[in-house]
């Protein structure tokens, strides 16, 4: 059984925007899941109906196995919406507990509970302290704090590490592997793809309402950039005659003394390079071009958008 499920999923709104059309998702229990798009995208969308905020008009989707129709579907569920505003009068044990009470904890449970989630993501000894009296990334710690009480089986993050510095994202990626080694599911909606590429198991690329990709990382890199085997040289200036050769066979140049060639397989390597030292050319450097998530995002929106997009450069 998958813990969060979608199937043909649309939502059309007033004036005929099609927010989501036909999405199928499946997200298994222990895992954390990643879902990507641009800005218009549908992210919002899918999130707000899985907790019934908005409803579908058409589809159904199922939270643990029950219809997200019913209430049962949404306990064991816990939510840190984007920019969110918690009152900056409480303090964070006070923000833990009212959503903890909210969720049906009590007594010693609670007390326990508050307890565990502020000592997880290290703030433990800022309890007392209002949210008026600390900065956007501690409150926003707090706020993952708040989404973990009552240990849920399913955590939706929206920009879980906005304003979190180097040291406490590396804090909450601890965290979320905690959680999921528990056997939930953390949902992560986020614009930070090198985060996403650390923390999350699977990824959903989505654009137009419509997943166009969905797997591990290495599997959407893999089936964007497919075959192809790119290698950049560092070298000294090459004659012009083997230079011609080189361009001949997809050779393009690149600044200060670099170029990128498609290879079929790593034995060309050598090849290379012993064309290069019979030519008493200097070989500076030797380095595989890898496709990131970012890349294949960028060229996954860019096909979808009919756009042509500029490639980043790998050092």
């Amino acid at each position: 059984m998958y813990l969060i499920e979608t199937k043909a999923l649309t939502k059309t709104y007033k004036g005929g925007v099609q927010a989501l059309r036909g999405m199928d998702l499946q997200v298994p229990g222990g895992c954390c899941f990643g879902l990507l798009g641009p800005n218009g995208a549908g992210k919002s969308t899918l999130v707000k109906i899985l907790l019934s905020i908005v409803r579908p008009t058409s589809g159904s989707a199922t939270l643990r196995g029950i219809d997200i129709g019913k209430a049962e579907a949404r306990r064991g569920v816990g939510y840190l919406p984007e920019g969110h505003k918690f009152p900056p009068y409480l303090t964070a044990e006070g923000v833990c507990r009212y959503f903890g009470a909210l969720a049906g904890i009590t007594g010693k449970e609670l007390d326990r509970q508050v307890h565990e989630k502020l000592e997880l993501v290290g703030l433990g000894d800022w309890k007392d302290t209002k949210l008026k009296g600390l900065s956007k990334g501690m409150a926003q710690r707090v706020g993952v704090a708040q989404a973990l009480v009552g240990d849920p089986g399913i955590i939706f993050l929206d920009e879980p590490t906005d304003g979190v510095d180097p040291v406490a994202r590396q804090g909450l990626r601890f965290v979320i592997r905690k959680v999921t080694e528990k056997g939930a599911v953390v949902f992560i909606n986020s614009h930070l793809l090198s985060e996403i590429e650390l923390l999350c198991d699977q990824v959903a690329i989505v654009d137009k309402g419509e997943i166009l990709r969905q797997g591990t990382v290495s599997e959407i890199v893999a089936g964007v950039q497919g075959s192809k085997n790119l290698v950049k040289f560092h070298t000294d200036e090459l004659p012009e005659e083997l230079w011609s050769t080189l361009e001949e066979r997809g050779a393009e140049r690149k600044p200060d003394s670099r170029f990128v060639i498609e290879i079929q397989e790593d034995a060309e390597i050598s090849g290379l390079i012993d064309e290069l030292r019979a030519a008493a050319v200097m070989i500076y450097a030797v380095e595989p071009q890898r496709m990131n998530l970012e890349d294949a995002f960028i060229d996954l929106i860019g096909a979808d958008r009919g756009l042509q997009v500029e490639k980043r450069e790998v050092a």
